[in-house]
């Protein structure tokens, strides 16, 4: 999985600078059009590149993120479910902005497979998020990804989501 190309292409969002506190504010904002999550469960600040083949996505982990209270109080690191949840909303987003998907989907978890952690993500991080789509439905996502810290790889997996629907909820 990591022969994926790790620089972000140029484009109107590649230039965020997710460290300034109103264009990350701005950038969420966009990506909350995309998701059903809210804080304190949205990992994905903006998609920077959306195609039919991947997506490239950030986040920035702030000391503020609640798991840090406890994951660990004396050396705070990222828990891997959470990088796993990174990926897959990144790569449900970038569906959803390329229009593949509806803006009323759902996306469950229905597998997680090749899941590996390389390097830990502290407070402060910024992450970037490349997820390649293996295929897609209108019932069901199949997508690999990677995190990464700058240039080392964080953690890599392959997931698989069923697809619903808002209106189908309630």
């Amino acid at each position: 999985m990591s022969t994926i190309d790790n620089s972000i292409p140029a484009g109107p969002s590649a230039a965020a600078d997710l460290s300034l506190p109103a264009v990350r504010a701005m950038e969420r904002a966009e990506v909350e059009a995309l998701l059903p999550h809210r804080d304190p469960f949205l990992f994905v600040d903006t998609i920077d590149v959306t195609n039919e083949e991947e997506i490239v996505a950030r986040h920035v982990f702030t000391k503020e993120e609640f798991f840090f209270r406890g994951h660990f109080p004396e050396y705070p690191v990222v828990p891997g479910v959470i990088l796993c949840e990174t990926m897959a909303q990144a790569g449900g987003a970038g569906l959803v902005k390329r229009g593949a998907l509806g803006k009323d989907s759902l996306f469950f978890f229905a597998s997680l497979d090749k899941v590996k952690f390389r390097n830990q993500v502290k407070p402060g991080d910024e992450v970037k998020i490349i997820v390649k789509n293996l295929r897609v439905s209108a019932r069901m996502i199949k997508q690999s990804g990677i995190v990464y810290v700058g240039e080392k790889v964080a953690a890599e997996a392959e997931w698989m989501c069923l697809v619903g629907d808002k209106g189908a909820a309630q």
